[in-house]
């Protein structure tokens, strides 16, 4: 989140050069990624909330796609709206993007129904995240978890090795490619790689994240080198409705 996000919205200068952005960041801890520090690390986001809002950011983006998908189905508009909320009562209101909700919300904007993924995590939090998907009405048609267990070192994974391993899913009838469902995981210098090698839409977390973003800031959702949803064919989608 803090390389790969900015570093679209940097690329936005090519075609919105009087736009600039600033980055702040507060971190709830997280070593090894398994469901106890997960569900300890989703406890810690209200105060990274708070201590966000007091820098009047005008949008806040939850890094951590499978914590929040290891709190239940549908989550990620229950913590949405709660972090919206303290932003609120702290008198600083923002909106609050998750990698978990944007990820669903990438997939529905392009009509991937069906789509393959590749994921850093071990299998049994890697199957998480395709039950998730599931109920959000997107089939995970084939899938591989990489099982990379220390947080760091799934920041230090190659990602040209990604466009291979998506090539090796059974992917022919997929509408659509994850190559990272994991904002820890690197993959923005190989999604366009990808798309003419699998000749399919590809997004990662990353990137869903980045276009909801500029959503919420009522921004053209556009961003060279960022694959498909970045392209501009959806540069003015809706924000998904909140909750009732």
């Amino acid at each position: 989140m803090e390389t790969e996000v900015p570093a679209i919205l940097r690329a936005r200068e090519a075609v919105a050069p009087d736009e600039r952005f600033t980055f702040h960041s507060s971190r709830m801890r997280m070593t090894h990624v398994t469901p106890e520090q997960l569900r300890a690390m989703d406890a810690d986001s209200d105060r990274c909330a708070v201590e966000l809002s007091d820098a009047r950011v005008d949008v806040l983006g939850y890094a951590c796609l499978v914590a929040i998908m290891s709190m239940g189905l549908g989550y990620h508009r229950t913590s949405e709206q709660r972090l919206h909320t303290r932003t609120v009562e702290n008198g600083a209101p923002a909106p609050v993007v998750t990698s978990a909700g944007a990820l669903v919300h990438g997939l529905h904007t392009i009509g991937a129904r069906k789509i393959v993924l590749l994921a850093p995590y071990m299998r049994p939090l890697t199957r998480t995240v395709v039950d998730y998907l599931t109920h959000e009405d997107i089939e995970v048609i084939d899938h591989q978890a990489l099982e990379i267990p220390d947080n760091l070192d799934v920041a230090a994974h190659d990602p040209a090795r990604l466009p291979g391993l998506a090539q090796a899913l059974e992917h022919a009838d997929a509408d659509a490619v994850v190559l990272s469902a994991c904002v820890q995981m690197p993959s923005l210098g190989a999604i366009e790689e990808a798309e003419q090698l699998l000749g399919k839409p590809v997004v990662s977390a990353a990137v869903c994240t980045a276009h909801q973003m500029l959503r919420a800031l009522d921004l053209d959702a556009v961003a060279p080198g960022a694959g498909h949803l970045l392209s501009g064919k959806y540069a003015r989608t809706p924000l998904p409705r909140p909750p009732a």
